[in-house]
């Protein structure tokens, strides 16, 4: 309350020379303190008449501050939810990046498969011709497969006793009766090829059996026929051979008036 028309008032009286606490306190002690307090009230008015405008800056400062606070604390909001905007499609495209580098990868593995296969039909074309010769072969094969196992039985059963020129006409006699009753054979039909593989001739010759005609159908007269064989020898090949042959499987040899009988027992 107080102002400065009270302050001018007062000033006359505080230029005094004995207007001081130790004068007063001299006249009067009891109320030495008022001197002192009026002294001090006019010097609290000349600092506070240089305060006010600083108090005053301070609040409109302070409620600056207040005004900018508030803003920053929103874009602190609305920069978190920015940022979660953004991680949210970071991931989305941090996906999208997998599944796009996972399309490249399968793009590529197809792309090697597509060349391997490419260069399989181009290496495999030529095998075209004979793999369509060998399929109406197969169906030949299936047609007179009848016929062809028929003269193989034939041939197992009847041929045994006779040399290769009557089992030759034998054969031709058989072929013959089958074209009557339309009976379909290989006209081409190798008996030995149809019975046994090279593999088994070679390991025959190994054992000690010739490698004519004659001698490789007699071989397959005794491996597989049903009936067990008599062999008439006289130059002891077939012995030879049988012994090689069977000696692992408990082969039985008995000796009696220059007859080479052999009985076989088999593993089985």
């Amino acid at each position: 309350s107080i102002t400065g028309e009270t302050v001018e008032l007062l000033e006359p009286y505080l230029d005094m020379e004995d207007y001081n606490l130790e004068t007063a306190k001299k006249v009067c002690g009891n109320v030495a303190g008022l001197c002192s307090w009026t002294q001090a009230m006019a010097y609290f008015y000349g600092i506070n008449k240089e305060a006010l405008p600083l108090k005053a800056n301070l609040a409109l400062q302070e409620g600056r501050l207040a005004a900018a606070q508030m803003e920053l604390n929103n874009a602190q909001i609305q920069l978190d939810e920015k940022q979660m905007e953004l991680d949210q499609v970071q991931a989305m495209y941090d996906s999208a990046m997998k599944e796009k580098q996972a399309l490249l990868d399968d793009a590529e593995a197809c792309r090697r498969k597509k060349n391997n296969a490419t260069a399989l039909i181009e290496g495999l074309g030529g095998e075209k011709l004979r793999w369509t010769a060998s399929s109406k072969s197969f169906q030949n094969q299936i047609i007179n497969l009848v016929g062809n196992v028929l003269l193989a039985t034939g041939f197992l059963s009847y041929s045994g006793p006779f040399n290769q020129e009557y089992r030759n006409l034998l054969f031709q006699l058989w072929k013959k009766a089958m074209d009557n009753s339309k009976i379909p054979y290989s006209q081409d039909l190798n008996l030995t090829g149809m019975l046994v593989d090279n593999a088994t001739v070679g390991e025959w010759n190994l054992q000690g059996l010739p490698n004519d005609d004659l001698s490789v159908q007699n071989g397959i007269i005794v491996t597989k026929a049903s009936r067990y064989p008599l062999l008439i020898d006289p130059q002891g090949q077939g012995k030879i051979w049988i012994k090689n042959k069977e000696k692992n499987n408990g082969l039985q040899v008995n000796s009696s008036f220059n007859i080479f009988h052999a009985c076989v027992i088999s593993h089985q």
